[in-house]
């Protein structure tokens, strides 16, 4: 079973601005939950024991966020000081961590308990088949932000990006990562669908799609939505 996993908590969250110009996302609060902590208890219920976040935008909140919590994992911090790596250049900046192959989670979604039975088995077909990266995706049909675009489609479980006017999937901010996939990646500062786009063209991308509705802190209206639901 997979231990360790990675949040992604560097991003600057402008589409929550004014809320973000004093604060990072991942520390903004859905109800009684920051996203963060919302994030950690998922993964802890699943059974993750070590968490690497990478930080940069107010990154000594977070720091202090997870410093001052009393928490049963293991959290490991990674500072994107001098500049923000984007999605794919955090992970490969924080990939001395992974020697094996990682749960890789955006703070953003708002994770629920019944997803662990999705992770579960995302991670058994993960294994099975011998996956490089494998994604959790939605049908934008349920996603409550209904503005938001696809970002694949789907056959077979193998993901495309064919027909970009029509893509009716949406990456959930959740994937299993072998770290082998970036082995002939030499960019610092890149986004992970560099990686996924490689993996497509070769189709050796797949995905599992999510039956459970899709709340996910976009915009800063969503964000008002989602704490009055």
């Amino acid at each position: 079973m997979i231990k360790k996993a990675m949040i992604l908590a560097a991003g600057f969250g402008k589409r929550l601005n004014p809320l973000t110009l004093n604060i990072p996302k991942p520390l903004l609060k859905i109800g009684n939950k920051t996203l963060l902590s919302n994030t950690i208890n998922f993964l802890e219920n699943y059974g993750i024991k070590e968490v690497v976040i990478n930080v940069h935008y107010f990154s000594d909140q977070i720091i202090e966020y997870i410093n001052e919590k009393k928490l049963n994992l293991k959290i490991t911090i990674v500072n994107e000081k001098e500049k923000i790596l984007d999605t794919g250049g955090g992970i490969l900046n924080a990939l001395k961590y992974f020697e094996e192959s990682f749960v890789c989670i955006n703070p953003d979604t708002i994770w629920n308990l019944k997803y662990i039975e999705e992770l579960k088995k995302m991670e058994k077909n993960f294994f099975l088949n011998k996956e490089k990266c494998y994604l959790l995706v939605v049908n934008k049909e349920k996603s409550f932000d209904k503005n938001i675009k696809g970002d694949f489609n789907l056959k077979n479980a193998l993901v495309r990006r064919e027909g970009k006017d029509n893509l009716k999937y949406i990456y959930t901010g959740l994937q299993i990562i072998n770290p082998k996939v970036f082995s002939n990646i030499h960019d610092r500062v890149f986004s992970m669908n560099k990686v996924w786009d490689k993996l497509i063209k070769n189709e050796e991308l797949f995905a599992l799609e999510s039956n459970i509705s899709f709340l996910h802190v976009s915009t800063l209206d969503i964000y008002k939505k989602l704490n009055i639901k």
